[in-house]
This record gives C-alpha cells, sequence and structure tokens, in this order.
C-alpha cells in the first residue's frame, strides 16, 4: 500500500492544437491572445489540417503518455501519482486542468513542460498559465516545476536511437554520408536580447546527439517562423537545405529535436512542405519518427520526475 493516501499530482502541459478542422480558427484566436486571423490565413493552416488528418494529434499521444507515466510512477508504491494533461492554447485548458487535478486533494503538484528547451516564451507560458489557475482558485498547494531537459542522457540515447531508424531507410553503402539536418521551432528574435536561454539549450541538445553520431555530416536550423513582422531565429530550415544541396548532398535526415511528438509542424512543414522542396532538389529525405508515447519516453519523464522528487519534496 502507498505511504501516503493523498496524491503527488503530475501536470504534462503542451501547446495543443485544434481538434477539428471547425476549431482552426478558434484555436488561432486563442493563440493570437484575441486578435482576428486573416481569413486568408485561417483558410491556408485549415489546409494544412486537412492534409495531416484533420485535426492536432498532440492531444491523444500526450494523454497516452499521461496512461503510461502514470502506471510507471505508481509501480514502486512508495507514493502514489495521478497524472494530468493540460493544453495552453486549446482544451483541455491548463487552467482547467488544474481544476481537476484539486478535486484529488493533492499534497504536492509538479508541473512538466512537454519540451526539452527552456524558453521564456514558450513553457514559461505554461508556467504562467498554472501561476494563474492558482491564483484565480486560491490554491495553496506547494507547485513546483520540472526544468530543462534537454540533455538528459536517455532522451539523447532515444533521439540517436530515432534517427538511427531514418538512416535505415537509406541504401547501406550511402547511410554513412547521409547528413542530419537537426531543427527546432524558432521564436522571434527578440528573445536574444532577453537573454533567454532557449538558443543555448537548443544548441546543447544538438551538440549532446551530434557527439553520439560520430563524424556523421551535420547542420542546423529553425523552422516554422511566424507570421509576425518581426524577425524571427534563423537559418531557416528551408535555407539549411538549400546549403546542404549545394554542398553537394542528395540525402537528408531531418531530426526534429526541439518537439516531441507529431503535429502540423512535423506532418506538413516537414513532411509535405520540405519533402516538396527536397525532391524539387533532386534529394531524398526522411524524417526521424518523434518520441510520441513511446516507452523511452515515458521512461525519460518518470526519471527526470523522480529526480525532481528527490530534491524538491517537503
Amino acid at each position: 500500500m502507498p505511504k501516503e493516501t493523498r496524491p503527488t499530482a503530475v501536470l504534462l502541459m503542451a501547446m495543443g492544437g485544434p481538434d477539428c478542422l471547425e476549431n482552426v480558427e478558434p484555436f488561432l484566436l486563442d493563440v493570437r491572445g484575441g486578435r482576428p486571423t486573416p481569413p486568408e490565413l485561417v483558410e491556408e493552416i485549415r489546409e494544412r489540417y486537412r492534409a495531416t488528418g484533420g485535426k492536432s494529434p498532440a492531444l491523444g499521444i500526450t494523454r497516452r503518455v499521461a496512461a503510461q507515466l502514470e502506471r510507471r510512477l505508481n509501480e514502486s508504491g512508495e507514493r502514489r501519482y495521478r497524472v494530468y494533461v493540460g493544453m495552453r492554447h486549446w482544451h483541455p485548458y491548463i487552467k482547467d486542468a488544474y481544476a481537476e487535478l484539486l478535486k484529488e486533494d493533492p499534497e504536492r503538484m509538479i508541473g512538466v513542460c512537454m519540451a526539452p528547451q527552456q524558453s521564456s516564451l514558450s513553457t514559461g507560458a505554461y508556467k504562467r498559465k498554472v501561476e494563474e489557475a492558482r491564483a484565480a482558485l486560491q490554491s495553496t498547494v506547494p507547485t513546483s516545476y520540472v526544468g530543462s531537459w534537454n540533455t538528459h542522457p536517455m532522451l539523447i540515447a532515444a533521439i540517436v536511437d530515432q534517427i538511427g531508424q531514418a538512416l535505415l531507410k537509406f541504401p547501406v553503402d550511402e547511410r554513412g554520408r547521409v547528413p542530419v539536418l537537426f531543427t527546432a521551432h524558432s521564436l522571434p528574435e527578440r528573445i536574444v536580447a532577453q537573454n533567454d536561454p532557449y538558443p543555448m539549450e537548443v544548441k546543447a541538445t544538438v551538440d549532446a546527439v551530434t557527439a553520439r553520431l560520430g563524424g556523421r555530416p551535420t547542420a542546423f536550423a529553425y523552422q516554422s517562423q511566424g507570421r509576425s513582422n518581426e524577425p524571427w531565429l534563423g537559418p531557416t530550415v528551408e535555407d539549411a537545405l538549400d546549403l546542404l544541396h549545394q554542398e553537394g548532398h542528395k540525402q537528408v535526415v531531418v531530426a526534429p529535436i526541439g518537439f516531441i511528438c507529431d503535429h502540423v509542424e512535423t506532418l506538413y512543414d516537414i513532411d509535405i512542405e520540405l519533402r516538396q522542396r527536397a525532391s524539387r532538389l533532386g534529394m531524398w529525405l526522411e524524417r526521424m519518427p518523434m518520441l510520441n508515447d513511446r516507452p523511452a519516453l515515458v521512461e525519460v519523464l518518470a526519471d527526470i520526475l523522480m529526480a525532481h522528487e528527490a530534491t524538491s519534496s517537503p
């Protein structure tokens, strides 16, 4: 029997995405802070979701991760855990997930951002949503957050394994020469002036994976830049692909190390749009499979949570 009857609540947080084509516009309205989206842009993004299954798969994937993680954490029986899922920009919203977990009267709550690299504009925003919910509900439940896990050894090993899976698609005698193009979601350039950790955290992940790949050629780029007028972090993935082509490469594996699961940025931006660009250049492009709800990711999350508990438990 568990030593504690009150559980430790774990809240997995991600950006979220529309659950059907009809909700693309309200989702974008939430992302844009209430500012209307130009109709032509709504239709363009709706078409991207239509081309990739009609909705974002991220919520379903994250819920499957949560179910596996809850079972994994409860294996020892020393403590009781409940794992919840909250999204920043769509249902179930972080505020609603937080209200739900309070019903269990948890002893503590641990927030986990489903992105290994930290940034005030992304993961920091998830934490602010939790704090807003805590204030609104006048919650006094002790709350802490898992920090960066961008270079966790088990994560790096899992990424290397996924890259290996993609390389298997190329002829044996050519695999050793296939470059790996690492990508992460771009953010506005202003984060650099704010000394945001994101660029260095992304670089650390890339460096850790590269070290495990031996002498294989690699490159890095930011993908999925926003449509705002302000400058975004680069180089773009399109420019990086063009450069690899100019260098004489005919094949490439894209490794989106800034993402954990599939969503429109991998399923459309890479699998459709970037692959079409590669095809026009006469290149063979493969993408590494995302970790999604694979056991390797569950083990990474369990490990970082147990380490966090060991250093932050009251």
